[in-house]
């Protein structure tokens, strides 16, 4: 196995500065309940990137970023129900909602591509 040092990497930095978008844009949503469950999402990207990074094994690192993989489409998902709410109720989404969809998408692109490389070095 190789060592990886998960803060050099771009696509754990790039989940780091959307948990921090996604932190500041909910901080006054008054939608607790929706407002949590996509502040943990947002945290689970970066997190499992580096947990994954602190395993013993590539294997066990694959499957970290896979559960991070999971997480970008848990986020987009919340994010899309949370912008569909906001128009029905007439009030405004969190700022930048749908470049953190789209940032949930290339984040998303950077694992696959990352589980590719770490499964065909094997």
């Amino acid at each position: 196995m190789r060592t990886h040092n998960f803060e050099n990497l771009d696509v754990w930095k790039r989940g780091c500065r959307l948990a921090v978008d996604v932190c500041v844009g909910s901080h006054g949503s008054r939608e607790f309940g929706l407002k949590d469950q996509i502040t943990r999402s947002a945290l689970s990207i970066p997190s499992n990137i580096a947990e994954g990074a602190e395993r013993s094994s590539d294997a066990d690192f694959s499957r970290f970023l896979s559960y991070s993989k999971g997480s970008c489409g848990e986020l987009r998902t919340q994010l899309m129900i949370h912008r569909e709410v906001c128009r029905e109720l007439g009030t405004e989404p969190f700022p930048k909602t749908s470049e953190m969809i789209e940032e949930t998408r290339e984040i998303s692109k950077m694992l696959s591509a990352f589980i590719e490389t770490l499964s065909s070095s094997d």
